[in-house]
């Protein structure tokens, strides 16, 4: 979960860090809370898809800075609202400087929206969807440093093919990988870094 006022002081920074984290307490707070971390809520695992799609081309510590107000302009990421958005609200969207407002990505916004409803009338849940493509079980890797961290696999190319074909947009592959790192499905925290999922386990 994102803590906006994150204490760093009670993770002593003599714990080591995936490099990327950095020292803005955004993105410390994003790494050592959420990163990694498997996620089932619903709700949640929406919001991460549509942050990761508005991400395309840009920082995510930009969208990080943003998604307090991403969350209140788009009803807190509840996909039943964000399906029903129709152009006089879109209009509104695209006028909030507080957000990105690029049309492409805001109409993505909506159409996947829909899409994600699908999934869940199709699945019961979102999450029990996208999570038996790892059989409900993360997938732990060992990086030794960044560079070992691919930007996409088979995998991540497999659900984004399934995830266009239902209709999703701004699901390549690459994004679908961040996604999946992102909600925990792939545990990428460098083998040295104390968020990886070997080092919890003692901490």
């Amino acid at each position: 979960m994102y803590v906006p006022f994150y204490n760093i002081e009670r993770k002593t920074m003599d714990f080591h860090r995936c490099e990327w984290a950095g020292s803005d307490l955004v993105y410390v707070a994003y790494h050592d809370t959420e990163w990694g971390r498997p996620e089932h809520d619903d709700r949640k695992l929406f919001e991460m898809l549509i942050l990761e799609g508005m991400q395309a081309g840009l920082s995510w510590i930009t969208i990080l800075k943003k998604r307090e107000n991403f969350r209140r302009a788009f009803d807190n990421f509840d996909p039943k609202k964000v399906a029903k958005y129709g152009d006089k609200k879109i209009a509104e969207l695209l006028a909030d400087e507080g957000i990105i407002r690029n049309k492409l990505k805001v109409n993505a916004a909506v159409t996947n929206a829909k899409a994600f409803l699908e999934i869940q009338r199709e699945f019961g849940s979102f999450d029990k969807f996208i999570w038996s493509y790892v059989d409900n079980t993360p997938i732990v890797n060992r990086p030794k440093t960044l560079s070992d961290i691919p930007v996409s696999t088979p995998l991540s190319d497999r659900i984004s093919k399934d995830l266009k074909k239902r209709g999703f947009k701004f699901v390549g592959t690459t994004i679908v990988y961040s996604f999946m790192q992102a909600v925990g499905m792939m545990d990428d925290h460098v083998v040295s870094c104390f968020c990886h999922s070997d080092n919890r386990k003692t901490n």
